[in-house]
């Protein structure tokens, strides 16, 4: 029996995939940095070897998986080579292991791993299935029906994907260190769309989607009429949000969610217009009520008289949307944001669009850019970003007490870096 070798087990996308394997009955070892990863915890408790990165790790009779943030040059994908072993990347892997099951790939620019999240509950509640969630979760089921996963964009790695079902949230420009434009982005959801067997769920609130051509049906859902799948009459109370849906302008039933914000309706509306298309009925479908939501996304904790919450919202559509869950959930609360931007390149890309958004917020607190290793330090500073933004400040980590100041706040810690260290330089500065 072969062992599953992973290099850089503690990415989300690595680790997920390896706890797949792992429950689907596979022998799966890994190595990655010293450093400690939020994602690791839950390999551990499965007893999956970490090891650190040696080239003496590949050995004879592994399958080796290589994490897409390493270059062919690292030392352990250098000696998979020199021994001719079975040798993939991590998208060119899923492609393949995907084939087995009835495989619904979720793609966006926005909104991927909470709609993963919230399908993959669904279907699991109600059918054996394996699912992969960008937040590393993972889970393997042998006897699986469905396969959930969330699908990137990036380097157009979603193209090793041929899945029976593609839900598509929205098509926006991101990835400035890749994508030259948004008709760039467009192009890669037109040729990734070429590629699905049996449907394609997509938002037709977004005008770049409904110009999606492909060779299957397409299902559009949305607050506007003109949508197949329409939601309508949303409200929100302390249970979350719940709101009556139409199918084709014919009443089909009332759903109720605990996220909040019209963006979490969306992505409710993609996997009952999923579901329903797969002839799931509304009271299976309605198991959405009980999904506890997903890691890194709106995720709560109460703080004395605060709420603080963690959320990996790194783009400016995203800054507005966990801004509006704030709002609707804590409708007396004042919001506090705390955003740390990620990639110069983004942070350059999107200046004034972040500005824009974080403007939403009551008070604004900004925290030295997060470089990518991709790219190197360009002239951009935070303070380029905090002159755009009226009596915004700049936190620094041994000063983070200054947030006290802000008695029954929100306080939202957002950014896809290191952002979560601020939030616990705060709490153990406030014990």
């Amino acid at each position: 029996m072969t062992t599953y070798h992973f290099i850089g087990i503690k990415g989300t996308g690595m680790s997920s995939l390896a706890q797949i394997l792992h429950d689907s009955g596979q022998k799966v070892q890994g190595s990655d940095v010293e450093k400690r990863f939020f994602t690791q915890e839950v390999l551990e408790e499965k007893n999956i070897k970490i090891m650190p990165f040696a080239k003496e790790n590949i050995t004879d009779g592994l399958t080796v998986i290589a994490g897409n943030a390493f270059s062919d040059d690292h030392e352990e994908i250098q000696e998979a080579k020199r021994l001719g072993l079975p040798y993939y990347r991590y998208h060119e892997f899923l492609g393949e292991w995907l084939q087995q099951f009835t495989s619904i790939a979720v793609t966006g620019a926005h909104g991927k791993t909470s709609t993963t999240g919230l399908l993959s509950h669904v279907l699991t509640e109600n059918y054996p299935t394996s699912y992969l969630i960008g937040d590393g979760t993972g889970r393997g089921h042998e006897a699986s029906q469905y396969f959930a996963f969330e699908a990137c964009e990036y380097r157009r790695h979603f193209l090793a994907y041929h899945p029976d079902y593609a839900i598509m949230t929205n098509i926006d420009f991101d990835h400035p260190d890749y994508f030259s434009s948004t008709e760039d982005v467009f192009q890669a959801f037109q040729e990734m769309a070429k590629q699905v067997k049996k449907g394609i769920i997509a938002c037709g609130d977004d005008e770049h989607l409904q110009h999606i051509q492909a060779n299957v049906p397409v299902l559009y859902y949305g607050f506007s009429d003109t949508n197949d799948f329409q939601a309508q009459n949303v409200r929100e109370n302390e249970e979350g949000t719940t709101f009556d849906v139409f199918v084709r302008n014919n009443f089909y039933d009332t759903f109720t969610i605990p996220q909040y914000g019209n963006h979490t309706v969306l992505n409710a509306l993609s996997v009952i217009a999923l579901c329903h298309y797969e002839n799931m009925s509304p009271d299976q479908i309605k198991k959405m009520a009980t999904f506890k939501g997903v890691k890194r996304r709106f995720t709560e904790k109460k703080w004395n008289d605060q709420v603080l919450v963690d959320d990996y919202a790194h783009h400016p559509i995203e800054i507005t949307a966990t801004i509006d869950s704030a709002r609707k959930k804590y409708q007396e609360r004042p919001v506090v944001a705390i955003f740390q931007p990620h990639t110069f390149t983004r942070t350059k890309t999107f200046l004034n669009e972040f500005a824009e958004s974080l403007k939403q917020a009551d008070h604004v607190y900004l925290c030295d850019i997060f470089g990518s290793a991709r790219e190197s330090e360009g002239k951009l500073t935070i303070e380029n970003l905090q002159e755009l933004i009226p009596e915004s400040e700049i936190l620094q980590l041994d000063e983070t007490e200054v947030l006290n100041a802000y008695e029954d706040g929100v306080l939202l810690f957002m950014g896809a870096g290191d952002i979560q260290k601020f939030q616990k330089a705060y709490e153990d500065h406030a014990q």
